[in-house]
Protein backbone atom coordinates (compact mmCIF):
# COMPACT_ATOMS: atom_id res chain seq x y z
CA UNK A 1 0.00 0.00 0.00
CA UNK A 2 1.40 3.95 -0.97
CA UNK A 3 1.19 6.31 1.97
CA UNK A 4 -1.37 6.65 4.68
CA UNK A 5 -2.57 10.81 5.07
CA UNK A 6 -4.60 12.14 7.89
CA UNK A 7 -6.26 15.36 6.67
CA UNK A 8 -7.71 17.26 9.13
CA UNK A 9 -8.58 20.92 10.07
CA UNK A 10 -10.69 23.33 12.09
CA UNK A 11 -14.30 23.87 11.25
CA UNK A 12 -14.27 26.39 8.13
CA UNK A 13 -10.17 26.26 7.43
CA UNK A 14 -10.69 24.94 4.23
CA UNK A 15 -10.17 21.67 4.35
CA UNK A 16 -13.38 20.40 1.73
CA UNK A 17 -11.22 22.38 -0.76
CA UNK A 18 -7.94 21.01 -0.29
CA UNK A 19 -9.20 17.34 0.07
CA UNK A 20 -10.77 17.94 -3.83
CA UNK A 21 -7.09 19.73 -4.95
CA UNK A 22 -5.77 16.42 -3.55
CA UNK A 23 -8.17 14.20 -5.43
CA UNK A 24 -7.67 16.21 -8.84
CA UNK A 25 -4.13 15.70 -8.19
CA UNK A 26 -4.79 11.45 -8.06
CA UNK A 27 -5.11 10.70 -4.27
CA UNK A 28 -7.72 8.29 -3.25
CA UNK A 29 -10.16 10.12 -0.71
CA UNK A 30 -11.53 8.12 1.98
CA UNK A 31 -14.14 10.85 4.06
CA UNK A 32 -15.34 9.08 6.81
CA UNK A 33 -18.47 11.81 7.34
CA UNK A 34 -20.08 10.74 3.57
CA UNK A 35 -19.55 6.90 4.19
CA UNK A 36 -20.91 7.09 7.29
CA UNK A 37 -24.20 8.44 4.91
CA UNK A 38 -23.78 5.91 2.43
CA UNK A 39 -23.97 2.94 4.93
CA UNK A 40 -27.68 3.73 6.36
CA UNK A 41 -28.67 5.42 3.03
CA UNK A 42 -32.03 4.02 1.61
CA UNK A 43 -32.05 0.15 1.03
CA UNK A 44 -28.59 -0.41 2.55
CA UNK A 45 -28.58 -3.57 5.21
CA UNK A 46 -27.04 -0.38 7.72
CA UNK A 47 -30.61 1.46 7.38
CA UNK A 48 -32.61 -1.90 7.48
CA UNK A 49 -30.50 -2.24 11.44
CA UNK A 50 -31.08 1.30 12.22
CA UNK A 51 -34.80 1.43 11.47
CA UNK A 52 -34.95 -2.51 13.79
CA UNK A 53 -32.99 -0.62 16.32
CA UNK A 54 -34.74 2.67 16.35
CA UNK A 55 -38.26 2.62 14.78
CA UNK A 56 -39.64 3.37 11.25
CA UNK A 57 -40.55 6.65 12.34
CA UNK A 58 -37.06 7.79 11.69
CA UNK A 59 -37.92 7.21 7.67
CA UNK A 60 -38.54 9.84 5.53
CA UNK A 61 -41.87 9.66 3.08
CA UNK A 62 -39.52 8.11 0.80
CA UNK A 63 -37.79 5.33 2.80
CA UNK A 64 -34.38 7.75 3.65
CA UNK A 65 -33.16 8.48 7.17
CA UNK A 66 -34.74 11.27 8.71
CA UNK A 67 -31.75 12.66 9.90
CA UNK A 68 -32.86 15.61 11.43
CA UNK A 69 -35.34 13.14 13.47
CA UNK A 70 -32.01 10.91 13.86
CA UNK A 71 -30.07 14.11 15.25
CA UNK A 72 -32.48 14.93 17.63
CA UNK A 73 -33.04 11.13 19.16
CA UNK A 74 -29.24 11.30 19.83
CA UNK A 75 -28.75 14.79 20.61
CA UNK A 76 -28.13 14.37 24.25
CA UNK A 77 -28.73 11.06 24.41
CA UNK A 78 -25.34 9.12 25.24
CA UNK A 79 -27.28 5.86 25.34
CA UNK A 80 -29.45 6.27 22.05
CA UNK A 81 -25.98 7.93 20.33
CA UNK A 82 -24.02 4.61 21.85
CA UNK A 83 -26.20 2.73 20.17
CA UNK A 84 -26.33 4.06 16.61
CA UNK A 85 -22.48 4.40 16.85
CA UNK A 86 -22.58 0.57 17.34
CA UNK A 87 -24.39 0.16 13.63
CA UNK A 88 -22.61 2.57 11.94
CA UNK A 89 -19.06 2.48 13.07
CA UNK A 90 -18.21 -1.28 11.90
CA UNK A 91 -20.18 -0.54 8.56
CA UNK A 92 -17.68 2.85 8.44
CA UNK A 93 -14.65 0.75 9.75
CA UNK A 94 -15.56 -1.91 6.76
CA UNK A 95 -16.17 0.58 4.26
CA UNK A 96 -12.94 1.74 5.11
CA UNK A 97 -11.07 -0.89 4.55
CA UNK A 98 -12.31 -1.90 1.33
CA UNK A 99 -11.46 1.46 -0.03
CA UNK A 100 -7.78 1.27 1.27
CA UNK A 101 -7.36 -2.50 0.28
CA UNK A 102 -8.71 -1.14 -3.37
CA UNK A 103 -6.45 1.66 -3.99
CA UNK A 104 -3.48 1.82 -6.21
CA UNK A 105 -0.29 0.08 -4.43
CA UNK A 106 1.41 3.57 -4.99
CA UNK A 107 -1.56 5.62 -4.33
CA UNK A 108 -1.86 8.50 -1.95
CA UNK A 109 -4.58 7.23 0.57
CA UNK A 110 -6.01 10.84 2.23
CA UNK A 111 -8.47 9.99 5.01
CA UNK A 112 -10.43 13.39 5.63
CA UNK A 113 -11.11 12.98 9.57
CA UNK A 114 -12.10 16.45 11.16
CA UNK A 115 -11.83 15.45 14.82
CA UNK A 116 -8.49 13.84 14.25
CA UNK A 117 -7.00 15.80 17.47
CA UNK A 118 -10.14 14.42 19.47
CA UNK A 119 -9.81 10.79 17.83
CA UNK A 120 -6.11 10.34 19.41
CA UNK A 121 -5.70 8.52 15.70
CA UNK A 122 -3.01 10.53 14.41
CA UNK A 123 -0.56 7.99 15.44
CA UNK A 124 -1.71 5.98 13.12
CA UNK A 125 -0.90 7.56 10.10
CA UNK A 126 2.37 8.27 7.53
CA UNK A 127 1.66 11.99 7.71
CA UNK A 128 -0.95 14.29 9.06
CA UNK A 129 -1.74 17.60 6.94
CA UNK A 130 -3.57 20.33 8.96
CA UNK A 131 -5.13 22.76 7.35
CA UNK A 132 -5.11 25.88 9.18
CA UNK A 133 -6.56 28.98 9.21
CA UNK A 134 -6.66 32.08 12.19
CA UNK A 135 -10.14 31.78 13.94
CA UNK A 136 -11.40 35.20 12.93
CA UNK A 137 -10.95 34.22 9.30
CA UNK A 138 -12.93 31.17 10.03
CA UNK A 139 -16.17 32.73 12.07
CA UNK A 140 -15.77 35.58 9.04
CA UNK A 141 -15.80 32.58 6.20
CA UNK A 142 -19.46 30.54 8.27
CA UNK A 143 -21.07 34.07 8.41
CA UNK A 144 -20.61 34.77 4.69
CA UNK A 145 -21.06 31.34 3.38
CA UNK A 146 -22.77 29.57 5.75
CA UNK A 147 -25.09 32.02 6.83
CA UNK A 148 -24.12 31.07 10.26
CA UNK A 149 -24.58 33.87 13.10
CA UNK A 150 -21.33 35.03 14.90
CA UNK A 151 -21.91 33.18 17.90
CA UNK A 152 -23.13 30.03 15.98
CA UNK A 153 -19.64 30.07 14.69
CA UNK A 154 -17.63 31.47 17.91
CA UNK A 155 -19.69 28.02 19.29
CA UNK A 156 -19.02 25.20 16.67
CA UNK A 157 -15.08 26.38 17.34
CA UNK A 158 -15.19 26.01 20.68
CA UNK A 159 -16.69 23.04 20.49
CA UNK A 160 -13.41 21.54 18.70
CA UNK A 161 -9.98 20.96 19.54
CA UNK A 162 -8.15 24.16 19.90
CA UNK A 163 -5.57 25.17 16.64
CA UNK A 164 -2.41 24.26 19.03
CA UNK A 165 -3.70 20.62 19.70
CA UNK A 166 -4.25 20.04 15.72
CA UNK A 167 -0.73 21.88 14.84
CA UNK A 168 0.48 19.86 17.24
CA UNK A 169 0.05 16.60 15.58
CA UNK A 170 1.10 18.09 11.82
CA UNK A 171 4.11 16.46 9.57
CA UNK A 172 2.86 19.48 7.26
CA UNK A 173 0.68 22.89 8.03
CA UNK A 174 -1.80 24.06 5.34
CA UNK A 175 -2.03 27.87 5.61
CA UNK A 176 -5.31 28.60 3.62
CA UNK A 177 -5.03 32.39 4.39
CA UNK A 178 -4.50 33.32 0.97
CA UNK A 179 -6.58 32.96 -2.61
CA UNK A 180 -7.23 29.32 -4.16
CA UNK A 181 -3.94 29.61 -6.11
CA UNK A 182 -1.72 29.77 -3.21
CA UNK A 183 -3.71 27.31 -1.57
CA UNK A 184 -3.19 24.89 -4.65
CA UNK A 185 0.32 25.74 -4.89
CA UNK A 186 1.18 24.42 -1.31
CA UNK A 187 -0.85 21.46 -1.92
CA UNK A 188 0.73 20.43 -4.55
CA UNK A 189 4.06 20.81 -3.28
CA UNK A 190 3.05 18.52 -0.43
CA UNK A 191 1.36 15.94 -2.35
CA UNK A 192 5.20 15.98 -4.46
CA UNK A 193 6.19 15.16 -1.16
CA UNK A 194 3.52 12.17 -0.56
Amino acid sequence: MGTRVALTGGVAAGKSTVSEILAELGAVIIDADRLAREVVAKGTPGLDAVVAEFGSELLTGDGELDRPAMGALVFGDDEARKRLEAIVHPLVFERIVELEQGAPTEAVVVHDIPLLAESGRAHTFDAVLVVHAPPELRIERMVRDRGWTEDDAKARIAAQADDDERLALASHVIENTGDLENLRTQVQEIFAQL
